[in-house]
């Protein structure tokens, strides 16, 4: 005989749903329901042990109904991740109604809880037998080609990592990518969209962690403290999560006992078992490389070529040497360059007049507002540009551009 099969998704779910019914319809065993409004207004006034009339039988079916819809939208959100948006939908209208109506008994919500954490640990709730990760990579595809203005490098460059990595069936260590350029070039941009399209709540995410340099690890005389907070965030977040991403910003102002406590995390991994259940990527953002990166770029334009031409290898080859140089604010990425930690280093260029115009436009669109050609013009001028003599970067990015709209608001 073969092993037992779990019952087909659906038919366990409905099957669940009538036992919360029947235990929690009138809330927690041995309470008195709170006064439902809305009945009384749909079946009046009924004398006390006199039988149920026509109407007060149909009021009772129509709420019965409703939540029996709405305990099914609960558990295919938190099981099946199905009509998240409706359920979400419907949760704001019940905690903003001022009147109590038919809700989730607390007794019942726990045991959808259990329900759904139970058949998840079978692995069946989603592909990747964690629903807090989805690894939408078509997802990911459209937003950096929609999205990311100015950045063939980058996008090409992510994609690839993220999708082979995610793709081995045992990757010998974590992926770390380290991102350089200018401010406002889109390194936290795309930071965001790898965490929107690995986890299903984004940045928010208990699986996904960032951490800003001057804003967690301010004081140097505190290096010895923060470094064991590090390590010990770090490893609870992998513990908890079969998959987990570390965003680290203005890397290149990290102390260098604070990477002493990261590389560990980074390094190969020291047993199978250890690289079959864990997966984490590192991302480190930095401006450090920027002036290169925006070298290169005005060499191209000067001689009268396309940026899409600028090869890769050409641009890689530049960062990893002015990142092993002895300047103090490289340490952090000259230790990982020399233990061969960092996978991929991600060049993004500096932005043009009209990949400012594209910003703007995306930020019209993003707000619902509508523009027109002469006002993107009119955004995108009001941005420094530079060097002096070419006016052709924008000196901030793209990074100003959500603000600058405002300018232009009826």
């Amino acid at each position: 005989m073969g092993p037992a099969r779990l019952p087909a998704p659906r038919g366990l779910g409905c099957f669940v749903l009538v036992l919360l019914l029947l235990l929690g319809g009138s809330g927690s065993p041995g309470t008195t329901p709170p006064p439902r409004a809305p009945w009384a207004e749909e079946q009046g006034a009924v004398p006390e042990g006199a039988p149920w009339s026509r109407v007060r039988y149909e009021a009772v079916k129509k709420h019965l109904g409703a939540l029996s819809k709405h305990y099914w939208q609960y558990l295919a959100c938190k099981v099946w991740q199905e009509g998240c948006e409706e359920e979400e939908k419907q949760q704001g209208e019940r905690e903003a109604s001022p009147i109590p109506g038919w809700g989730f008994p607390l007794v019942g919500q726990d045991y959808l809880e259990i329900l759904s954490a139970w058949y998840c640990s079978f692995g069946k709730c989603c592909e990747t037998g964690d629903c807090r990760i989805i690894n939408n990579i078509t997802g990911l595809e459209a937003e950096l080609n929609g999205q990311l203005h100015g950045q063939h490098l980058a996008k090409a460059v992510v994609l690839r990592a993220v999708q082979g990595f995610l793709q081995s069936p045992r990757p010998p260590k974590a992926l770390v990518l380290s991102f350089h350029g200018w401010s406002g070039t889109g390194k936290n941009f795309v930071a965001r969209m790898v965490a929107t399209h690995l986890f299903r709540d984004g940045l928010r995410s208990d699986c996904v962690r960032v951490f800003v340099s001057l804003l967690h690890f301010p004081h140097h005389n505190y290096v010895d403290s923060y470094k064991a907070q590090l390590q010990r965030q770090i490893s609870e977040t992998l513990q908890r999560c079969r998959q987990a991403l570390l965003i680290f910003d203005e890397a290149e102002k990290l102390h260098s006992n604070l990477l002493d406590a990261i590389t560990p995390f980074m390094a190969q991994h020291t047993s199978k078992g250890q690289a079959d259940q864990q997966r984490s990527i590192f991302l480190f953002l930095s401006n450090l490389g920027g002036n290169t990166i925006n070298e290169v770029a005005l060499d191209f334009w000067r001689a009268g070529r396309a940026r899409e031409e600028i090869p890769l290898e050409l641009l890689e080859q530049r960062l990893r040497l002015e990142l092993q140089e002895a300047a103090e604010n490289s340490y952090a990425h000259r230790q990982l360059l020399r233990e061969k930690l960092i996978d991929f280093v991600v060049p993004f260029l500096p932005l043009e007049y009209q990949h400012v115009r594209l910003c703007a436009r995306d930020a019209f669109l993003a707000r619902g507002l509508p523009y027109t050609e002469a006002t993107l013009d009119q955004v995108a001028q009001m941005m420094v540009f530079v060097p002096k003599e070419e006016k052709l970067f924008s000196a901030q990015g793209c990074k100003s551009v959500p603000q600058r709209i405002n300018y232009f608001l009826p």
